[in-house]
């Protein structure tokens, strides 16, 4: 037999080797920790669809966030809980001065003045609807939806959000909400588009854990068909032309083909979210006895900084960074 002159097991021979060529590596700060924020104070509600998840109201949250910080994990996306009552067609809670997350976000800026806190833009979580826009007569109407999210983007960083996302796939939004901030004063509020934002069915916990689904109809005029990735290409150059500083694609792990596309094309940094139907599919499947989660977990995530996203949004982000050993 000729000698053979390649052999990449070489690489691979002990766990220490296997660090040291490493091409992915996982750290805190690549993580951005969703919490879910309701009125009231001491307050804490599990998420049934989210084990190990829970709504908490914003001093119930400030200890859990402080422990994270501690760990390098210092990002953090607000998603308020609304009570149905307040909810109507034009999301008008989301415009009043004195609604609970505003004055959540107060909080957080005196209380944890190192945290990054990132608002979500979008219509669903106020509608009565539930949708991300106005909904009438069976039809998303883009142009007014985008009047509302632009004047709760100057909203959310009057009253402390460092960055607003909104994800709510309305056209021209982008531009709309870096005129509004511009115009308010704003103009060192980043935002962070949801960029390819697709109609995905890995949605289902995270809108029970808001009661934030529609009430008719579905999300496929404005969420993107799973079936496109070119299209994925015109929403992320739009979103940069129109004032994006980073970029979004959601969900992550069945869309790991686009992260790397939005990677070798965005010129701003892309950000990637594992959504709450991936969170629950492992939890569900570990309490099964049919994965270990820990390292399940840490293959997902591996996989989505693999592809190319520089920023992770993940129920697991606190998981992580307990388990991190540097």
């Amino acid at each position: 037999m000729s000698p053979m002159l390649q052999r990449p097991r070489r690489n691979r021979a002990s766990q220490t080797i296997r660090d040291l060529v490493a091409e992915t590596h996982l750290k805190p700060s690549d993580f951005v920790w969703p919490i879910f924020i309701m009125d009231g104070t001491q307050k804490s509600e599990a998420i049934s669809a989210m084990p190990g998840v829970y709504r908490r109201s914003v001093d119930a949250w400030i200890p859990l966030l402080k422990e994270a910080c501690k760990m390098g994990l210092k990002s953090f996306a607000l998603f308020p809980k609304v009570n149905e009552e307040l909810k109507d067609p034009h999301g008008a809670i989301s415009l009043k001065d004195d609604f609970f997350l505003y004055s959540a976000l107060r909080q957080l800026r005196e209380e944890i003045p190192e945290a990054t806190l990132i608002t979500d833009v979008a219509l669903d979580p106020y509608s009565s609807d539930g949708h991300d826009g106005i909904y009438k007569d069976e039809k998303i109407l883009n142009d007014e939806s985008v009047e509302i999210l632009a004047k709760q983007a100057v909203l959310q960083a009057k009253n402390g959000a460092h960055i607003v996302a909104p994800s709510d796939m309305m056209d021209g939004r982008v531009a709309a909400i870096r005129k509004a901030l511009d115009a308010a004063g704003f103009k060192d509020t980043g935002i962070l588009s949801y960029a390819a934002k697709y109609a995905s069915n890995f949605y289902g916990p995270f809108r029970s854990a808001l009661d934030s689904a529609p009430k008719s109809g579905d999300k496929k005029t404005y969420q993107m068909d799973p079936r496109n990735s070119t299209e994925a290409l015109r929403e992320l150059r739009l979103d940069i032309e129109e004032g994006a500083d980073m970029v979004m694609v959601k969900p992550a792990l069945a869309y790991l083909d686009i992260i790397k596309i939005f990677k070798e094309e965005a010129a701003v940094p892309v950000a990637a979210y594992q959504v709450s139907g991936e969170y629950s599919m492992i939890k569900a499947a570990a309490s099964q006895g049919l994965l270990d989660e820990e390292k399940t977990m840490l293959e997902c995530l591996t996989a989505i900084k693999r592809a190319g996203a520089d920023i992770i949004f993940s129920y697991y982000a606190f998981d992580f960074c307990k388990s991190y050993k540097g």
